[in-house]
């Protein structure tokens, strides 16, 4: 898919998701790409945009938030298996819509909120704190236009936010490939990068 962050402002993304929490994030603008992976215990990014050529060790609350978002089917499913906690806290509208506002506590102590669409149940924005360099900050998700990959209903648009930030985010996803053939390399990184730009990918 694509992130916008205002009229000049693209970079291309490439989000791949292999059992058990396997992650692997491309970010590429003006033909220079961010790798950051992680197999689900240990992390590395690659950084030319900060003078990083070889891989660099990634800190260990973002391999256990990476971890987190490599639960395929998402944390409200089977939650109590998982060993997370789920509180109905109320109701409130979003974008015109009303949802069922729900305060998910991880199996790691991490708190996040769900807004889920009181009549389709299809998840309308996630509110959660995220590490940014270094720092605790807090993210809003927004999810739209949804549209069926192999049956599966997938949000093809999310903006995204962060609390003290006028900027905005606008992630518009392009391809979604179901069960696509990935090799285990691509989540490792104890040498050079393997390529997966031409790989099959799941952004969501």
């Amino acid at each position: 898919g694509r992130i916008t962050a205002g009229a000049d402002r693209q970079a291309l993304v490439t989000r791949l998701l292999k059992r058990p929490n396997r992650t692997r994030f491309e970010f590429t603008v003006q033909g220079v790409t961010r790798v950051f992976v992680s197999d689900g215990e240990r992390g590395w990014k690659m950084s030319p945009f900060e003078g990083n050529e070889g891989p660099t060790p990634l800190p260990e609350e973002v391999v256990g938030e990476a971890a987190e978002q490599g639960d395929i089917e998402g944390p409200l499913v089977d939650w109590k298996a998982k060993g997370h906690q789920v509180e109905l806290v109320g109701r409130e509208e979003i974008d015109g819509r009303s949802a069922y506002k729900l305060k998910l506590t991880l199996k790691s102590g991490a708190i996040r909120y769900e807004y889920l669409d009181a009549k389709t149940f299809t998840r309308l924005r996630t509110v959660s704190t995220r590490q940014l360099r270094g720092h605790p900050v807090q993210i809003e998700a927004t999810f739209g236009d949804y549209r069926k990959s192999s049956g599966v209903l997938f949000p093809h648009r999310i903006d995204v936010a962060a609390s003290g930030r006028p900027q905005r985010l606008r992630v518009t996803v392009d391809t979604i490939e179901i069960n696509p053939p990935l090799s285990d390399a691509l989540f490792e990184m104890t040498g050079p990068a393997p390529p997966a730009s031409n790989q099959p990918s799941q952004l969501e």
